[in-house]
């Protein structure tokens, strides 16, 4: 038999943290801006697992002014610096340079963790350039330095110290990251919502380019969490009382739960399990929801309030509803090491059987409030109908009707198979012309937009659907909306918004992407939206052409031609001032174009800041706009 030349010299063996710098995804899910906070969430967290097992009461993050590194503070009790003999180092440094090496294994020393596998601090650890730990015990500071993973210096004793903790300062490694950096505002937003799941935890925010300092300190907990989601959503509640369950842990499980009607049309919760955001939901969420409608059919039953002429489904029971779930549990099964979504099965029944019947409880106590809140769900079953309805009247009900029921200024493609298709939804006529004469006709479409896109987030599906701009986009897709949607039925798995490079191509864009989120939102997940780069400017030298983003972009063309060039420039007003070639060449074209693909990495960052700009709070929408004046860029 003929040799494969495959021997054991081709194995490879990673030794250390080696496999996390050679993979880092499969820790940290990537090294986007996501990844790179998840090391920062990393470390809070071990400092959040002193608090809620009774071991400190405060955590200090400071941002550095280089916004590239971080240093986060407890006074826990610190990390273990003696030696355990086996291994000949110390306890921390086997914690900072070990993959699954930690005192969270056992529920001797933690009763609650978010993190179980041993990993988090050994991952920040191997994928920063420098880290220095410092640990305060047995009246003395003790510190010990790091790089990429490695000790580069002994364990070595400072001084004296009071009191107890732990300090790690890390700079993540541009090697793996790249130039990125960290954001304030995203930073701000994690360690307040950390600061609502604990009722004594008192976090301190150092921002030090900013020169600011914060505290997050909130003695009503989750149930002043809720408040400040409805009052961030601008819808107000269909009842005043809100829902407030708190059941101590009981065998090894702790649960605290607050929710509330509100006008609005969408279902909001945020779920956590030992502090982690289980953003992707999970068992625990799935018994929430269950809990809320078991409850709310038996309140309804009891009560003789069924409503008349309509049924209810579980959607119209929780349309509507803000809600927060906060739980603690021992050896919580992740889904993933950056912990999105909880697959514990005994989650579901544990949530569902303390839930169910406190609520049921708060409604019959609140009978006035309750009847409030199953008029509410009445009117979304009867609103859920009539957009069921007019929902079908727009969608394409089989592939056969491939050409029919599509909007009239769709130029189609002639390609069937959806892979292969591609649909550029473009700002106005002039843009619509050029685009459909550069298109590639056998798998690119052409939708132009000639009328107002409607703010969809101030707007009922049913609303939505009144909106021509919007249903001519519905009808293009073929997958339908709302209760009708069907992904499969999808005609194009690249959709493509192709918006002039200015102010008002950047607002058409963020009012359908605020569509997609809404209402479209598997289509975002999918990896199917993307956004169009269309250039600003044409620089011409000699007989070479480059085409710029914008000015920075221009900026750095110019400044690589030789020093006595003098290029001609050209602003575009628009997309409807490019020849059609142009426009293939630089925006249409799969062979030259830049496309970037529109991704969630953080669904309760997302909502939040969605519900700011687009909702119809004014003063919401000032406050942001005054706190990032100077971040931002504004094309006037």
């Amino acid at each position: 038999m003929a040799s494969t030349g495959y021997t054991s010299d081709d194995i490879t063996v990673l030794e250390g943290l080696e496999p996390v710098r050679r993979r880092p995804g499969m820790y940290i899910g990537g090294t986007d801006a996501k990844g790179y906070h998840h090391l920062l969430w990393e470390i809070v967290d071990n400092c959040v697992d002193e608090v809620i097992n009774g071991f400190g009461s405060r955590i200090e993050v400071t941002l550095h002014a280089d916004n590239k590194s971080a240093t986060v503070r407890d006074d826990g009790r610190g990390i273990p610096i003696d030696v355990k003999k086996e291994f000949k180092k110390s306890a921390l440094e086997l914690v900072l340079t070990t993959l699954h090496a930690g005192g969270k294994f056992s529920s001797a020393q933690y009763q609650f963790s978010g993190g179980l596998h041993g990993v988090g601090s050994s991952v920040v650890n191997a994928l920063s350039e420098q880290m220095t730990a410092e640990i305060r015990r047995d009246g003395f500071l003790w510190e010990q330095k790091y790089e990429r993973g490695k000790a580069v210096t002994k364990l070595r004793k400072v001084g004296p110290a009071r009191g107890t903790g732990t300090s790690i300062t890390f700079h993540p490694d541009p090697q793996i990251f790249g130039k990125q950096e960290f954001s304030a505002e995203t930073i701000r937003f994690r360690l307040d919502t950390k600061a609502f799941l604990h009722k004594g935890l008192e976090i301190v925010f150092h921002d030090q380019k900013a020169k600011t300092k914060e505290t997050f300190q909130h003695a009503g907990g989750i149930a002043d969490f809720l408040s400040q989601l409805i009052a961030e959503r601008g819808k107000p509640p269909t009842a005043p009382l809100a829902f407030y369950f708190e059941r101590p842990g009981e065998a090894g499980f702790r649960i605290e739960a607050a929710l509330q009607w509100t006008e609005s049309h969408e279902e909001t919760i945020r779920s956590y399990v030992n502090a982690i955001p289980t953003t992707q939901g999970g068992t625990h969420e799935q018994g929430f929801k269950a809990a809320i409608v078991k409850a709310v059919r038996a309140f309804i039953e009891t009560s003789n309030l069924a409503p008349k002429g309509v049924t209810l489904t579980a959607e119209d029971v929780r349309e509507g509803l803000v809600g927060v779930l906060s739980v603690y549990m021992q050896e919580p099964q992740f889904q993933g090491q950056t912990k999105e979504r909880l697959g514990s099965p005994e989650a579901q029944a544990l949530v569902d059987g303390a839930v169910r019947p406190a609520l049921e409880r708060f409604l019959l106590e609140n009978k006035t409030a309750g009847a409030q809140i199953v008029e509410r769900i009445a009117l979304a079953a009867k609103a859920r109908e009539a957009s069921r309805a007019a929902a079908q009247a727009v969608s394409r009900k089989t592939a056969v009707s491939h050409r029919l029921n599509l909007p009239g200024k769709l130029a189609d493609c002639a390609s069937t198979d959806p892979s292969k298709s591609e649909l550029f939804i473009v700002e106005g006529d002039s843009a619509g012309g050029s685009a459909k004469q550069g298109r590639e006709r056998k798998t690119q479409a052409i939708l132009p937009l000639r009328g107002k896109v409607l703010n969809t987030e101030q707007a009922s599906l049913q609303k939505v659907l009144e909106n021509k701009e919007l249903q001519d986009v519905v009808s293009a897709l073929g997958c339908g909306v709302g209760a009708d949607f069907k992904i499969e039925r999808l005609r194009y798995h690249k959709i493509i918004l192709l918006m002039d490079a200015d102010s008002d191509g950047h607002h058409i864009a963020t009012l359908l992407l605020t569509f997609f989120y809404r209402h479209l939102q598997p289509l975002i997940a999918g990896g199917f939206v993307y956004l169009a780069q269309p250039p600003l400017f044409r620089v011409d030298h000699g007989k070479e052409t480059f085409w710029a983003l914008d000015e920075e972009d221009r900026a750095r063309i110019v400044g690589e031609l030789p020093k006595n060039a003098h290029p001609d420039i050209m602003r575009f007003k628009g997309l409807g001032e490019m020849q059609p070639e142009e426009l293939r060449r630089t925006t249409l074209d799969p062979a030259t174009r830049r496309l970037l693909r529109v991704t969630i990495d953080d669904l309760v960052e997302t909502d939040r800041v969605l519900a700011e700009l687009m909702g119809k709070d004014v003063e919401a929408r000032f406050k942001f706009i005054m706190e990032r004046a100077a971040q931002a860029d504004l094309d006037l």
